[in-house]
C-alpha cells in the first residue's frame, strides 16, 4: 500500500514491529507455509547458506561480548573464523562455484563451524558425510551417537593441530602411512679414494636409527662409481607412520665410510681394500617431516664432521676447513610406495631405490609379507695378544645353512645395490674396544631360516700388503636365526662367544653347531652340569679363548616368523593338538604389537579350530574369547587393517551366537562378569564376524543368492537374543560399572525401538512382583543417575535431548506399571513410590525449578 516501505522486525527484538525504508532491505526468495500469524518463512537459498548465515549472526553477538569484556586473545580468533565464513559465503551465495569445487568448499566451511562452536562453548553438529546436518528424527541412535564421536574426535584433533601444528595439508588428513623422498644432488669432498656414503633416518632423543640406509658409492673422481647413476641418485624412505611424524627430532645422517688404504699416505705396497671411517654429516629434517616445509626443490647441504673414530663416540676431530659437505633435496609423500609410484611418478620410478623403516607401518595388509632381519654389529674386545699394540679388527660376516653352505647374496648393506655374500666391517686402527654401529639387513626365504645361522669370522688387518695376506682369522662366532622351540631369534643385544682355534674347523659348520652360540646360552647350560663347555669344543682350546667378546643387536620384522612361543603354539595347533586349550589361554597375553603382525593367520587358525574340534564346547568358548581379545587388541593398535576381521569361516556364526547368548544370558554370575564387558567391548567386531559368517553361509547354501545387505546385524542373529533379554542385560551391566557412552547410546536404540507391546510383554517376563520392583527400583536409579550425571558431553545437545526424550517415554510406560501394580493399599510400595516421585523426578526436573518442601 505505501511503496518504497516494508514492514517487519528486527531479530534482536522480534516483538517489536516497525516500518523500514526499501533501500535498507533486499528480498530474498523463500517459500512461506502457514501464512497469518504462525507462518513459517523458508529461504529458497542451499541449506549450507542458511546455515552460515545463522551462525554468523550468532557469533557476532558473541563477538561483540568478547571485545566489551576485553578477552582480545579470543576476539581476534573469532575475527578470523568470522571473515573466512564470510568470504565463503560470498562464492557460495555468487552460484558461480563448479560442483566439484563446491563439495569441497562445504567440508572447509563445515569443518570451521564445528571448529568454532567447540572454541566458543557452543552446542556441536552433528552432519552426514557430505556436510549435511544429521535429522534426529530420521536417524538411528547408534548412528548418530558416532556422528557424535566422529565430530567430536575430528575438532578435537583440529585444536591439536592447532596447538602444534603438524601436518595440516589435507591431503595429509586420510593417510596412515608417509614416504620420504630424498634426491643426491652432489658431495664434496677431498678425500682421496673411493667412498660409500650410508644416509639413514635416525631419532636423537632415542639414539637409534629408525631405517635401512641407502647405499651410494661414490668414486674417487667426484662422481658416482657407476657413471649411469649420475643425476640420478634417488631413494624414497617407506613405511613412515603418524608416531614418526610427531617425533619431537628427526635427523638425516650420512655416514662416509673411505674405502683403500689404511692410511692415506699408503703407497703400493700397502693394504687396500679396507673400510675406514671417515667422516659423518648430519642435517636436522623435523621441519621436512612435520609439513611445516614442502619444497622438494630446496636443497640442504649439511657440514661433513671428520671423525678419527666413527660411531665409537671418542674422538671427532670437528668440521673440515673447506666448504664440504652433501647436497639433497627432500620431500615428504603421503601413502605407501604403491601409493607414491603412482601419486608422484614424476619422483618416484622403479629406479628409485627403496629403504624400508625397521618396524611395521600403521597398517598391514594381509597380503604384506615380509621377513627382513636387521644386524647391528655393536662392540667388540679382543686380546692383542703378542702383539705390542692393539689388532686392527675386520669383522667379516656371512650366512650359512646347518650344513655349512653359503647363502648368496643375503647381506644388504644398503638399499640401491644388490645383496653381498660377504660383509667386511669397518676397520679401527689399533683400537682394542672397537665400536662400529653398523647395520645390515639380511633377507632369506622363510623356509630357510629355521636352518640358517649368522656367522661372524675377526681378522687382523695389517697396512702392510705382505703381511696382510699371512693374517687368517682368529676367532669366530655365530648366532642360530631360530630357537629349538621354533622362535625366532629375540630382538635385543646378544653377547657372542669368540671361538678361537683351527681356522678350517672355523668353516666347518657342524663343529660348532652343536656349542653355545651366546653367552647367556653358555651358562644356561653350564649351570646344571658344572662342566666347562669350552673343553668340550672341536676348537683347539686356549688360555685366552673367554676373553675376547663381541656384542651384536637383532630386530626381526617378518609378518611370519613369530618371537613368541604362546603364539607359535597356536599358529602350529595341528601338530600339538594337546595343548590347545593352554594356547588358547596364554594368547590372551601376548604383546599386542606382536599380535597384529600375525592377526590374519592367528583368526584363521582360531576358526579353524573352532569347527574342527567342534565336538569340545570348552574350546567354543575359549576361542570366542580369544576373538574378543584380538578384536579389542586390533582396535587399540592403529596400524591394523579392518579387512583382516573378516577372514571367517561359514559355519562359525551359529557357535559364536551360541557362546555370547550364553554370556548374556548368565550375566548375573560374577565369573562371567568381566567376560561378557569384555565382549559388549567388541561387539563391532562380533557382530562382523557372525554377520559376514551368516552371508558366507547363504551364498554357500544357495549360490545364487544375493549376499543381505551389512544394515542392521540383528536382523541375520540366527539365535533369538530378543531386544528386551539385552535390554535387560544393558541395563544390569550400566548399573554394575562406570558409565559407558556406548552402552547408554544401546540402551537408548533399543527403548526407542520398543513400542507398547514390547515394554507390555517385557514386564509380563518378570515371574513375581519383587522381581518387577527389583527392576524398577534398578531402572529409575539409573535414569536419575544418567540425567544427573550425563555420559555425554555437554555440546552433545543433539544426543542429550534424544536420550531425554526416549527415558520420558519410557518413564511415561513405568508409571502405568506403578499404578498397576503398587498403588493399591495391598500391594502399596513406599520404597519404589519415593524414589520414583521425590528422587528421581525431582532430579529430573528442569534446571532452576525449585525443589518442593514434603
Amino acid at each position: 500500500m505505501y511503496e518504497g516501505w516494508y514492514r517487519g522486525y528486527t531479530l534482536r527484538n522480534k516483538s517489536k514491529k516497525g516500518i523500514f525504508p526499501e533501500t535498507y532491505i533486499h528480498l530474498k526468495e523463500a517459500i512461506v507455509k502457514d501464512r497469518g500469524q504462525h507462518e513459517t518463512v523458508i529461504p529458497s537459498e542451499l541449506p549450507l547458506g542458511q546455515e552460515l548465515t545463522a551462525t554468523l549472526r550468532e557469533w557476532a553477538v558473541i563477538w561483540h561480548r568478547l571485545y566489551v569484556n576485553n578477552k582480545t586473545t579470543q576476539f581476534r580468533h573469532v575475527q578470523q573464523l568470522t571473515y573466512s565464513l564470510i568470504e565463503w559465503r560470498s562464492q557460495i551465495l555468487s552460484g558461480t562455484l563448479p560442483k566439484d569445487e563446491l563439495a569441497e568448499l562445504k567440508k572447509k566451511v563445515t569443518a570451521k563451524i564445528d571448529y568454532g562452536n567447540r572454541i566458543l562453548g557452543l552446542d556441536l553438529v552433528v552432519r552426514d558425510d557430505n556436510g549435511n546436518i544429521l535429522d534426529p528424527d530420521e536417524t538411528s541412535t547408534i548412528s548418530l551417537f558416532k556422528a557424535h564421536e566422529t565430530a567430536s574426535k575430528r575438532i578435537d584433533e583440529r585444536i591439536q593441530e592447532e596447538k602444534v601444528p603438524l601436518l595440516s595439508l589435507p591431503i595429509f588428513n586420510s593417510t596412515h602411512t608417509y614416504s620420504l623422498y630424498v634426491n643426491f644432488k652432489n658431495f664434496v669432498c677431498n678425500i682421496g679414494e673411493d667412498a660409500e656414503l650410508l644416509m639413514s633416518l635416525y631419532d636423537p632423543d632415542l639414539s637409534k636409527f629408525i631405517s635401512e640406509n641407502y647405499l651410494v658409492r661414490w668414486g674417487s673422481n667426484g662422481m658416482p662409481k657407476e657413471i649411469e647413476k649420475l643425476n640420478n641418485l634417488q631413494a624414497v624412505f617407506t613405511d613412515l607412520s603418524s608416531s614418526d611424524l610427531i617425533r619431537p627430532r628427526i635427523s638425516l645422517v650420512c655416514q662416509i665410510v673411505r674405502v683403500g688404504h689404511m692410511e692415506l699416505k699408503d703407497g703400493k705396497k700397502h693394504t687396500c681394500g679396507l673400510r675406514r671411517p671417515f667422516g659423518v654429516a648430519v642435517m636436522d629434517i623435523t621441519d621436512i617431516i612435520h609439513g611445516k616445509v614442502d619444497d622438494e626443490e630446496k636443497q640442504a647441504h649439511p657440514p661433513l664432521a671428520k671423525a678419527g673414530i666413527l660411531w665409537g663416540g671418542t674422538d671427532v676431530s670437528g668440521s673440515l676447513a673447506e666448504p664440504q659437505g652433501l647436497w639433497v633435496s627432500l620431500k615428504l609423500l603421503p601413502g605407501d610406495l604403491a601409493q607414491v609410484q603412482k601419486d608422484f611418478s614424476h619422483l618416484v620410478d622403479r629406479s628409485t631405490a627403496v629403504a624400508r623403516k625397521m618396524g611395521f607401518p600403521e597398517i598391514i595388509l594381509p597380503g604384506d609379507v615380509r621377513n627382513d632381519i636387521y644386524v647391528t654389529l655393536i662392540q667388540g674386545e679382543f686380546d692383542k695378544g703378542k702383539k705390542k699394540t692393539p689388532k686392527n679388527v675386520e669383522v667379516t660376516m656371512s650366512v650359512h645353512d646347518e650344513d655349512g653352505n653359503l647363502q648368496e647374496k643375503a647381506i644388504h648393506p644398503g638399499a640401491g645395490y644388490e645383496g653381498v655374500s660377504e660383509y667386511k666391517s669397518v676397520v679401527y686402527y689399533q683400537v682394542k674396544q672397537p665400536c662400529w654401529y653398523e647395520t645390515v639387513k639380511v633377507a632369506i626365504a622363510i623356509e630357510e631360516v629355521s636352518r640358517c645361522h649368522l656367522r661372524f669370522t675377526f681378522r687382523h688387518r695389517s697396512s702392510q700388503e705382505s703381511r696382510d695376506r699371512s693374517e687368517r682369522a682368529f676367532g669366530m662366532g655365530f648366532v642360530k636365526l631360530m630357537n629349538a622351540d621354533g622362535t625366532t631369534l629375540q630382538d635385543g643385544k646378544h653377547n657372542l662367544i669368540v671361538y678361537k682355534g683351527d681356522n678350517k674347523k672355523m668353516e666347518d659348520a657342524k663343529s660348532y653347531l652343536t656349542l653355545p652360540c651366546t653367552k647367556t646360552e653358555m651358562e644356561e647350560k653350564e649351570a646344571p652340569s658344572g662342566k666347562n663347555l669350552h673343553s668340550l669344543a672341536n676348537f683347539t682350546p686356549t688360555k685366552d679363548s673367554t676373553k675376547d667378546s663381541f656384542q651384536i643387536a637383532t630386530v626381526i620384522c617378518s609378518t611370519k616368523l613369530t618371537q613368541n612361543v604362546d603364539l607359535l603354539g597356536l599358529l602350529n595347533w595341528r601338530s600339538n593338538a594337546h595343548n590347545i586349550a593352554h594356547n588358547l589361554r596364554k594368547l590372551m597375553e601376548v604383546e599386542g604389537g606382536e599380535i597384529v603382525k600375525f592377526l590374519p593367520d592367528t583368526l584363521d587358525a582360531l576358526f579353524n579350530i573352532m569347527m574342527e574340534m567342534s565336538e569340545n564346547e570348552t574350546y567354543d568358548f575359549l576361542v570366542f574369547d580369544a576373538l574378543v581379545s584380538e578384536s579389542s587388541v586390533a582396535a587399540e593398535f592403529v596400524f591394523s587393517h579392518i579387512s583382516c576381521l573378516f577372514l571367517v569361516i561359514p559355519m562359525s556364526y551359529w557357535k559364536l551366537t551360541k557362546v555370547l547368548n550364553c554370556y548374556v544370558g548368565n550375566a548375573e554370575d560374577s565369573s562371567k562378569t568381566e567376560l561378557l564387558f569384555a565382549a559388549l567391548k567388541a561387539l563391532k567386531y562380533l557382530f562382523r564376524f557372525i554377520v559376514q559368517s551368516r552371508v558366507l553361509y547363504l551364498r554357500w547354501v544357495r549360490p545364487s543368492l544375493p549376499g543381505p545387505p551389512l544394515g542392521n546385524p540383528l536382523e541375520f542373529l540366527p539365535v533369538n537374543i530378543t531386544k528386551a533379554h539385552i535390554l535387560h542385560q544393558i541395563l544390569y551391566l550400566i548399573c554394575g560399572f562406570p558409565l559407558q557412552g556406548i552402552f547408554v547410546a544401546c540402551m537408548t536404540a533399543i527403548l526407542r525401538q520398543m513400542d507398547d507391546f514390547h515394554y507390555s510383554h517385557y514386564i509380563n517376563t518378570f515371574k513375581t512382583r519383587q522381581d518387577i520392583t527389583d527392576f524398577l527400583m534398578e531402572t529409575f536409579i539409573m535414569f536419575k543417575d544418567l540425567i544427573g550425571k550425563n555420559v555425554y558431553a555437554a555440546d552433545w545437545m543433539v544426543m542429550n535431548m534424544m536420550q531425554s526424550r526416549v527415558f520420558l517415554r519410557a518413564v511415561n510406560q513405568f508409571t502405568s506399571v506403578l499404578n498397576r501394580f503398587f498403588l493399591d493399599q495391598t500391594h502399596f510400595e513406599l520404597q519404589v513410590i519415593v524414589l520414583f516421585f521425590l528422587d528421581f523426578l525431582m532430579d529430573a526436573r528442569p534446571a532452576g525449578t525449585a525443589k518442593p518442601h514434603c
